[in-house]
């Protein structure tokens, strides 16, 4: 990938933008490229369909997570599918359907003449035809001739519309740009694991529901997962220096390891090599771990990829004693302390 739209991708980072109206700053629109687009319902509503499964049910079950589209969820899924007929340097790679949004990918494969966004346009306005159709139950009307169009010209109507947003969907829509190898893969894995995901959250609500004002240590988080750990009678801080050798660190892995096979709930920013080897020791063990993370939550919050299960099995408690950000920021040194002093006063020793 061009070294210049990596520049510009760090340039727009720090812009604070809703995230739904982010662009990649610099990155000309209409030349090839690799895409994830998210679009969400005007107001987060259920109108593609509902998921239905179970979470744990084997793929290619009956009982497999999936979405049963409503009509209009199936005339979205066809347009979506259908760029590729009206915009043939763009290929569609992949979509997912979800009853309040979708996940699609598209591959623009050569020089298009006008930039993505007014594909994008064209395929909102496609689909706001059949909400006027299948929701509003305005059916489109029967073309007139031209002597009765001077006649009488016909007024769509228009009462039941939301102007300010299209309709539909909520304005604007997130992209994300391909930037490194292997990043499709997970991309794909990410839009096919949405149903199971839900259904996750539905079986288990108390621990994917961002939770504010969480109080522990004399201070204030705000916390997704089992937030139980921190009534736990040990919890132990990992902290290990950025000095030690690939040996030391060995050492430590097995130390707390041992300690939270033994019931041991271990606490950490993993900020240094050491610290991180330890929590991914202990989390691939599925061991009790309390992660402290820099960037706070949105409302609409969810842990990702493996961390989203650790949380279903109440295994995995996230922290963030910060306001969320937008903007993605390195973590300052001031700051890697101050999270390592409120995994101390975290610590409860045996």
């Amino acid at each position: 990938m061009k070294k210049e739209t990596f520049k510009a991708q760090k340039a727009f980072a720090g812009e604070k933008k809703p995230s739904m109206l982010r662009r990649c700053v610099g990155h000309d629109y209409a030349s090839r490229q690799i895409y994830m687009i998210t679009m969400v319902t005007e107001g987060r509503r259920p109108l593609f369909g509902r998921v239905v499964g179970k979470s744990d049910a084997p793929v290619g079950s009956d009982d497999a997570p999936h979405i049963e589209l409503s009509p209009l969820g199936q005339r979205v899924n066809d347009e979506w599918w259908a760029a590729s007929l009206h915009h043939p340097e763009v290929k569609v790679i992949a979509l997912q359907m979800m009853p309040d949004h979708l996940h699609g990918i598209l591959f623009v494969q050569e020089q298009m003449e006008k930039p993505l966004g007014m594909l994008l346009r064209g395929f909102k306005q496609s689909c706001n035809r059949h909400y006027r159709e299948l929701v509003l139950g305005i059916v489109p009307s029967v073309a007139l001739t031209t002597q009765q169009t001077r006649q009488a010209p016909v007024k769509q109507d228009r009462r039941n519309e939301d102007r300010s947003h299209g309709m539909l969907f909520a304005r604007g829509y997130n992209d994300k740009l391909l930037l490194r190898e292997g990043q499709l893969e997970t991309w794909v894995r990410y839009l096919n694991d949405n149903p199971r995901r839900l259904l996750m959250k539905r079986e288990h609500p108390d621990l994917f529901r961002v939770q504010h004002n969480v109080e522990a240590a004399g201070m204030t988080f705000s916390a997704i997962g089992n937030r139980f750990l921190l009534d736990r009678p040990v919890r132990l801080q990992v902290q290990c220096s950025r000095r030690l050798s690939e040996a030391d660190i060995q050492e430590q892995v097995a130390h707390f390891l041992t300690a939270a096979r033994q019931g041991a709930v271990l606490v950490s920013p993993a900020i240094s090599p050491g610290e991180r080897a330890v929590m991914r020791a202990a989390f691939n063990e599925g061991l009790p771990l309390i992660f402290l993370q820099e960037n706070g939550f949105t409302d609409l919050a969810k842990p990702g990829g493996a961390r989203m299960e650790a949380c279903a099995r109440g295994q995995l408690l996230i922290l963030a004693p910060w306001e969320h950000h937008n903007e993605r920021q390195t973590i300052r040194r001031s700051q890697c302390l101050k999270l390592n002093d409120i995994a101390r006063n975290l610590t409860v020793e045996p």
